[in-house]
């Protein structure tokens, strides 16, 4: 199925591509310029996160990763996964990705959807800047809710998955 859908995505990209040639070849081109220089920009934080990630994965067998993170962790593996998502500044399309490997390897579904939830919603480094744009209050209550909704969407996903099981 994975197969599938991506060969058709590929192969939407390529067809609206090919299309934006035939409408306007320089805006194509400009556009296909600014794509490389985003890649280029973000290539070094992807591989330094997939390094660390191989890491993981090499040096702490399944079992372990899946007593800190996995099903059966409990709320630690909760309180776990959301303390690192909330410290880590990774790019969503560099977690998505990461959290699949740890699945594979013994990471549980509810722990990945509190650690993405976390990463994406919980800013412990962008916190000074956070606080010099809207104020202490805002931004330590804002972050505060984002943590704790965090719970409230592993808890969602667990039920849905065990429902759909």
């Amino acid at each position: 199925m994975g197969d599938i859908t991506t060969f058709v995505l590929y192969g939407l990209a390529l067809s609206w591509l090919a299309f934006s040639f035939a409408r306007d070849r320089k805006k194509a081109e400009q556009a296909l310029r600014k794509a490389w220089k985003s890649f280029a920009n973000i290539l070094p934080a992807f591989l330094v996160v997939l390094l660390i990630l191989a890491l993981v994965v090499v040096l702490l067998p399944e079992a372990t990763i899946a007593a800190f993170l996995g099903e059966r962790s409990g709320f630690l593996g909760y309180l776990l996964a959301s303390v690192v998502g909330a410290v880590t500044l990774v790019p969503g399309f560099v977690a998505f990705p990461m959290a699949k490997v740890l699945l594979d390897h013994g990471a549980g579904i509810a722990q990945m959807a509190v650690f993405i939830s976390t990463l994406m919603m919980v800013g412990v480094v962008t916190l000074p800047l956070e606080i010099r744009y809207f104020g202490v209050k805002a931004a330590v209550w804002r972050n505060l809710l984002a943590y704790c909704y965090a719970f409230f969407v592993g808890y969602g996903v667990w039920i849905f998955v065990k429902v759909m099981r």
